[in-house]
């Protein structure tokens, strides 16, 4: 089965070139015109990768993002923009996209994104050492038990829904547990650059994981200035 995408993006000409190339790319595209189109066809039928405008008629691309999160915390998200402001890619990146893309760029380049994404999205990082609860995927963490599979956290009868993004972050910081693990091998293992606007992102997410870690005094997520961090859990 092709890869299926939703593209949302109300210029015309830009919108009909980038579909007309992933499709010869062997990509099913369904286009929308706007973000309330778009939240509609998403709610219609599945998808395996986004491509959201930020600037959209009727609902913003933000907006739609923040939407679609609240019904899937999975699905790739690729943001598209003339705005490139720090700004702007930092809100991207804290409603969860897994990339963004200032305009002009090439359809190769956007392509080639694409196919790293999905390539992540799709591979399980091997040096993880999961503890083999039920299915392999399950992990004690303190007081928590950590679903990565089904992107959870859990504690007493409180479960926490995970991105995919928190979810490899998480991973990564345990299989490092009580160690130090550098900021641009953090990086690299979860977003594949150790980029200045991607590393804003980890920050956000790192105060994520801290918040969704507090009712376990026994976890902490230590930052070590200027090198990186540690995932400290008392035995």
């Amino acid at each position: 089965m092709k890869t299926k995408i939703l593209l949302v993006e109300d210029d015309i000409n830009l919108g009909d070139v980038l579909r007309d190339y992933l499709e010869l790319q062997e990509y099913e595209v369904v286009r929308a015109m706007d973000g309330v189109e778009g939240m509609g066809n998403f709610k219609s039928q599945p998808f395996d990768l986004l491509i959201l405008d930020v600037m959209l008629p009727r609902k913003d691309g933000f907006t739609l993002a923040s939407e679609i999160r609240q019904l899937d915390q999975q699905v790739p998200i690729i943001f598209l923009t003339a705005r490139g402001q720090t700004e702007d890619r930092v809100t991207g990146f804290k409603t969860g996209c897994d990339d963004y893309i200032t305009k002009p760029f090439s359809s190769e380049e956007l392509e080639l994104r694409i196919s790293a994404i999905l390539r992540r999205s799709r591979t399980t990082d091997s040096n993880v050492q999961s503890i083999p609860l039920n299915n392999g995927s399950v992990f004690n963490l303190g007081k928590y038990t950590f679903d990565s599979l089904n992107h959870e956290l859990r504690i007493d009868n409180k479960r926490i829904g995970l991105t995919t993004k928190e979810v490899e972050l998480l991973r990564v910081l345990y299989s490092h547990k009580n160690q130090l693990i550098t900021r641009e091998k953090t990086l690299k293992a979860v977003w594949g650059s150790d980029n200045y606007f991607i590393g804003r992102s980890m920050d956000v997410f790192i105060t994520k994981l801290r918040k969704y870690l507090k009712d376990d005094p026994d976890i902490a997520i230590v930052n070590v200035h200027g090198t990186g961090f540690r995932l400290e859990v008392k035995e």
